[in-house]
């Protein structure tokens, strides 16, 4: 597949990262072509000074892992993110008041698509499929798109299980052709990453990238 790197934003999420892992990854990004990097919120001003000039996308995590923080904390979280250099946020909805039938994942994602959406920032929201059926993935995403926001994401790879090729498709029959898809957790070789982008997938999270883009040139 040509253009591999074009897909795939390089992560590191890990509780132990350190400020030579970022530089390494902004490293990385100019290297090897990613369309953008995702960091930890505090790691967010030093990765944009990194970045300078380059044409890199800055994503970070908001409500991570775990998505039941307060939706005044997550705003809160996502109006910091942009002020401090974030082009993109990847939020963990709150899969705790959708399991209990609440209408309250949409109010807090049309919140929070609003706020990035006046600053012209992108909102992809993390529904970790690990924790839902075939019938609450295809709710979460009409309620995504509903909430109107940019793109729907598998996982945040803290979950037993990351991105699966049955859920993406899934996804993608049940998301409008505006709202991009992001498969993450797990993806570690070229064969998964084109296999996740042929089943409907429009970015890659993984922190594999150059390994991949390596495998794809051979």
């Amino acid at each position: 597949m040509k253009n591999i790197q074009r897909y795939i934003e390089q992560t590191v999420l890990k509780p132990q990262t350190t400020d030579a892992d970022i530089e390494n990854l902004v490293q990385e990004a100019k290297e090897h072509g990613f369309i953008g990097i995702c960091v930890p919120p505090f790691w967010v001003k030093k990765a944009k000074r990194e970045i300078g000039g380059h044409d890199i996308q800055l994503v970070t995590v908001v409500g991570f892992p775990l998505g039941y923080n307060m939706t005044e904390t997550k705003v809160f979280e996502t109006e910091q993110a942009i002020k401090n250099g974030a082009d993109e946020i990847d939020v963990v909805w709150s899969t705790t008041s959708f399991k209990t039938g609440m209408n309250w994942p949409k109010i807090e994602l049309a919140k929070l698509a609003t706020v990035c959406h006046e600053q012209e920032k992108i909102l992809k929201v993390i529904i970790e499929t690990a924790y839902l059926s075939d019938e609450e993935i295809i709710e979460a995403c009409k309620i995504c798109a509903d909430a109107g926001v940019d793109y729907v994401k598998t996982s945040t790879g803290f979950a037993p299980e990351g991105a699966q090729i049955h859920h993406i498709k899934l996804m993608r029959e049940n998301l409008p052709s505006n709202v991009g898809i992001k498969a993450s957790g797990g993806i570690k070789s070229y064969a998964q990453a084109v296999t996740m982008i042929e089943a409907g997938a429009d970015r890659i999270g993984t922190s594999s990238g150059v390994q991949i883009v390596k495998d794809s040139k051979i």
